[in-house]
């Protein structure tokens, strides 16, 4: 099985190959071919940086149509941190007016709260919606994830989410919509919690 890992000049790429293998999925490989991208069982997502940089990157190289496509064709699809944030329609991150893949519709919406520390970083709660495959194979206990984010999702449809966490609002900190999955925390940064996603995804 393969799962390219999608490089566009951003994102915590061998890492989240390394967490792949880690799991035992070897078929996981860091790839910015969109031929390879588009032969693949599975594409990854990952990202770090600014929504609007990320788009603009996302679509010099034409990975914003590749992942489109990939999507529409039905496999499983995962999104990490900005690689998530870019899924819907709009931020409030960056340029004004810079149009997100809009796989799930919604905004991107920046932390504020007096005291609050922007951007969060560190581990925090999750909690999974009940029934959503991102919570297959989850070690018991109250599941902590690592975040690095100064913004959130908020998807208009509240079927989209797929997780949520505390920080100064309850916000979206993981999606499941179809064959797409996409997680504001990093996995491969998350211990036993982040590997059962990727393990679930791997299976899907």
């Amino acid at each position: 099985m393969k799962i390219a890992i999608i490089d566009y000049g951003m994102g915590n790429l061998r890492s989240v190959e390394k967490a792949f293998h880690k799991i035992g999925a070897n078929g996981a490989f860091v790839t910015s071919d969109p031929a390879e991208i588009f032969a693949s069982d599975k594409a990854v997502l990952p990202g770090d940086g600014a929504f609007d940089s990320t788009m603009q990157s996302l679509r010099d190289s034409g990975i914003d149509k590749i992942s489109l496509d990939f999507i529409a064709s039905g496999r499983p699809f995962l999104g990490i941190c900005v690689g998530m944030q870019v899924l819907l329609t709009t931020s409030e991150e960056g340029e004004p007016g810079v149009r997100g893949l809009d796989v799930v519709p919604g905004q991107v919406k920046r932390f504020m709260g007096e005291g609050l520390k922007v951007p969060q970083i560190g581990w925090n709660n999750i909690a999974f919606t009940p029934g959503t495959p991102l919570a297959h194979g989850q070690p018991v206990g109250d599941p902590m994830a690592y975040f690095l984010n100064s913004y959130y999702c908020a998807p208009d449809n509240p079927a989209d989410i797929a997780a949520t966490t505390d920080y100064g609002v309850t916000f979206c900190s993981a999606i499941h919509r179809g064959n797409v999955w996409a997680t504001q925390f990093h996995p491969e940064k998350s211990g036993l919690v982040g590997l059962a996603i990727l393990e679930s995804f791997s299976g899907v």
